[in-house]
């Protein structure tokens, strides 16, 4: 009688300690996935800062630029694409699809940027105007906090993709729909200077 109470306060036990290591791990793949889209939250905000500057910009430099219209109108272009893209990834920021989407978007935006700001180089009356120095450095501003945010988001990320995917959390990732996060990266365009030539 007393053999058997032990070995049922044994089972008990065992099987107690693994559904606190079930929960524990189910737990810390929440936190992590809901840790990687705050992180988006934050790179939201300063996507859609420059998304507003962006109109600003391109505003300030029309007059000067009259020869330039499709260089302007590539980049609103690429601004509404980048700001519906961001939409869509912020609505869900572990849709790899979104986020992708997003990564493209961003490419032709900062590539159809750095073209505008090539451009301006060559009209001095342009680059002495006061409005166009603040909205730059102000672009310039939103870019760098848009490059930290991207790191907290690619960390998190990061974190939570190493976690899900590690023996014995790829099984519970698996049952319970947690899917590999895509990173927010800078294509390799984007990356490259924009090349000026005044000839």
């Amino acid at each position: 009688m007393i053999t058997a109470i032990i070995v049922l306060v044994v089972i008990f036990a065992v099987l107690a300690m693994i559904v606190l290591w079930f929960v524990s791990m189910y737990n810390g793949l929440v936190v992590l996935r809901n840790q990687f889209k705050n992180a988006f939250a934050q790179i939201d905000v300063q996507l859609k800062r420059r998304y507003d500057l962006i109109p600003n910009l391109v505003e300030c430099v029309k007059g000067y630029m009259t020869h330039e219209r499709e260089t302007l109108d590539a980049v609103i272009k690429a601004r509404n694409v980048a700001y519906e893209a961001g939409k869509r990834a912020a609505s869900d920021p572990s849709n790899s699809q979104a986020i992708k989407d997003l990564n493209q978007a961003e490419t032709q935006l900062g590539a159809g940027l750095g073209r505008l700001l090539a451009i301006s180089e060559a009209y001095p009356d342009l680059k002495a105007n006061t409005n166009m120095m603040a909205l730059q450095e102000e672009l310039t501003s939103t870019e760098n906090k848009v490059g930290f945010a991207r790191q907290a988001f690619n960390d998190s990320v990061t974190s939570y993709n190493n976690q899900r995917a590690v023996f014995p959390n790829s099984i519970i990732a698996g049952m319970f729909g947690f899917t590999e996060a895509q990173l927010l990266e800078t294509e390799a365009a984007a990356r490259e200077a924009p090349k000026v030539s005044f000839k």
